[in-house]
């Protein structure tokens, strides 16, 4: 059994107004769990932004190691105007688990939320709030957090009058107004700001 890999998998941005939705995959040999667990990782909404880098940059080192794996898959709010959320969701998600390409009979998938792994992967549970619950869903939602924040920060030098740095893209009472001011720009998700 010890050579089973839990893979974790959860995505963050599926309700801001702008930027992209963002799925993270993490992956750990089930005997090496206790690396994760001794991060005490949380679902990355909980955690503070120091905290949540901090554990970020903790599970890279563990990578580099060659002790987990994780990817990041991001669509852009183009795709999402054109395709809907659910199904740019499950397209990152299905892209992840190719790139990080662990057999599906040697995985042990836990997912959050309402998300599903392709049927091949036999071995899945679906968990209500498992990024609070559950290491390695945790683990995904934090580096997917940090990765797309991190975008975020990037695109607000691009578009500076949103102030993307501060809300990473969710509809604040300051992006809408900052909406209804300078109209949407092309990291806005259109379909979104319809409202507004």
């Amino acid at each position: 059994m010890s050579n089973t890999y839990l893979i974790g998998i959860d995505e963050v941005g599926r309700g801001p107004l702008a930027g992209p939705v963002t799925v993270g995959v993490f992956c750990i040999l089930e005997k090496d769990v206790a690396l994760i667990e001794s991060l005490h990782p949380k679902d990355s909404k909980i955690l503070s932004e120091k905290k949540r880098e901090k554990i970020a940059q903790d599970l890279q080192e563990l990578q580099k190691k060659g002790l987990c794996k994780f990817v990041c898959i991001s669509v852009s709010a183009t795709d999402i105007d054109a395709r809907g959320i659910v199904p740019c969701i499950t397209f990152a998600l299905n892209r992840g688990l190719e790139k990080l390409n662990i057999s599906p009979d040697k995985a042990q998938v836990y997912l959050d939320g309402g998300l599903h792994a392709p049927d091949d992967y036999k071995n899945q549970e679906t968990i209500i709030k498992g990024d609070q619950k559950i290491p390695v869903i945790s683990c995904a939602s934090i580096v997917a957090k940090v990765y797309r924040d991190g975008l975020m920060v990037e695109h607000a030098k691009t578009y500076p009058v949103y102030g993307f740095e501060k809300h990473k893209g969710y509809g604040t009472k300051d992006h809408c107004n900052a909406i209804k001011k300078h109209g949407v720009c092309p990291l806005h998700r259109v379909s979104f700001c319809r409202n507004l």
